[in-house]
C-alpha cells in the first residue's frame, strides 16, 4: 500500500491511548455529539483505549505526517460464534477512523479502513462491520460494506 508523500503509517501502543481518545472525541464532536458527555466519558476512554491496546482485543493504526499524528483508525476483536456466513469465531468491528480536518481529501481514511481490512485477511477474520458517519459512508460503500439491520438500545446508566 502506497501512501501519499509525506505520510507514514505505524501501529498504535498503549502510550497512544489519550491521543486515540482525543481523535475519538473530535469524531463524534464533529457527528453532533454533546460535548459535555464526551468530556465526561474521556478518562474512562483512555482507561478502556489502555487496557484494549494491552491485551490485543484492540488494534490501532495511526498515520503520521511532519512528526504528529493525524489520523487513526482501529479494529475491536470479538469473539463470535459460527453462522451460515462464516465458521471463523472471530468478527471485526472497525471504530475510530478519523482524519484531521487539515489531512483531508488524500485518501487517508480509505487507506486506513484497506489497512485493516489486510490485517482481518491475514487474521482469517471474514465478517467486518462498523457504524458509519453519514460522511464516512461514501468511503466504506465503495470498500464493499453494506448496510445491515441493527437496533439499538440505550439503558440509563446505573439502573438495575
Amino acid at each position: 500500500m502506497s501512501w501519499p508523500p509525506g505520510y507514514t503509517l505505524r501501529p498504535a501502543t498503549v502510550h497512544d491511548a489519550a491521543l486515540i481518545q482525543t481523535q475519538r472525541t473530535a469524531m463524534f464532536t464533529e457527528m453532533g455529539s454533546d460535548p459535555a458527555g464526551l468530556a465526561r466519558a474521556h478518562d474512562a476512554g483512555v482507561g478502556w483505549h489502555r487496557r484494549a491496546l494491552a491485551s490485543g482485543r484492540y488494534t490501532g493504526l495511526l498515520v503520521e505526517a511532519g512528526g504528529d499524528v493525524v489520523a487513526g483508525a482501529g479494529v475491536l476483536w470479538n469473539d463470535f460464534p459460527p453462522n451460515a456466513d462464516t465458521t471463523s469465531l472471530v468478527r471485526a468491528y472497525v471504530l475510530n477512523v478519523y482524519v484531521h480536518p487539515d489531512h483531508r481529501g488524500h485518501a487517508l481514511a480509505r487507506q486506513l479502513v484497506e489497512a485493516v481490512l489486510a490485517e482481518c485477511r491475514a487474521r482469517g477474520v471474514s465478517i467486518v462491520t462498523l457504524t458509519a458517519s453519514e460522511a464516512g459512508r461514501p468511503t466504506y460503500e465503495r470498500l464493499g460494506f453494506v448496510p445491515q439491520a441493527e437496533l439499538r438500545l440505550v439503558l440509563p446508566e446505573g439502573a438495575s
